[in-house]
């Protein structure tokens, strides 16, 4: 809706100007206001930040922002998540997909598997054992790689992914459902339709 996306300019804006007031969101401002972190980057805000840079500019302009939360958002369906193309300046991409595809080799591999669990247990500040991790990766391997090829097709991640669709709940930002209330302030002085104007 129209509030919506005036909610997401005010909020832009807020992160844009968060360490530099450029228009901009670079990855430690990102890092900062999406996930709260202040901790040194890991390999999971990295990959997130990276699909919203669309434009490969090591920023995110406004546009990219939207594009982007549009995916994030708790409301979008499981299709839009697997589903959902973003166009970068090479090529389009699954974003679900290449959110695991670290190596950009079209194929999901057991090394980038262990690379983001390892990340996202670095995240949520969970320790599990070597052992317990080559468990999951090896249940998911048996489950998502059907030709047993060791790496997972964009066809058999979709439906995995199908199959098993809390892969996706690290593609949620839950505080996006309450952005109109949260960012209310457009609502008294509005500058997206200028902006966009001039």
């Amino acid at each position: 809706s129209i509030s919506d996306v005036e909610a997401l300019y005010e909020l832009f804006k807020s992160i844009s100007k968060s360490v530099t007031d450029d228009g901009l969101i670079s990855k430690e401002e990102f890092q900062l206001a999406i996930f709260n972190n202040k901790k040194k980057e890991n390999l999971f805000t990295s990959r997130i930040f990276d699909l919203f840079d669309v434009k490969n500019r090591c920023l995110i302009d406004f546009d990219d922002f939207v594009r982007a939360l549009n995916i994030f958002h708790p409301n979008s369906s499981i299709e839009v998540k697997i589903d959902c193309k973003l166009n970068t300046i090479h090529h389009s991409h699954l974003v679900s997909f290449k959110l695991y595809d670290l190596d950009n080799t079209g194929f999901i591999e057991r090394h980038e598997v262990k690379q983001m669990i390892n990340a996202l247990l670095c995240e949520a500040e969970i320790k599990l054992s070597d052992e317990m991790i080559e468990t999951i990766i090896n249940k998911t391997f048996l489950d998502a790689d059907p030709n047993q090829d060791g790496r997972i097709d964009k066809s058999e991640w979709k439906n995995f992914v199908y199959e098993n669709p809390s892969l996706l709940k690290v593609m949620t930002l839950p505080s996006l459902r309450d952005i109109t209330t949260a960012f209310p302030s457009f609502i008294f002085h509005s500058k997206v339709e200028d902006e966009v104007d001039e």
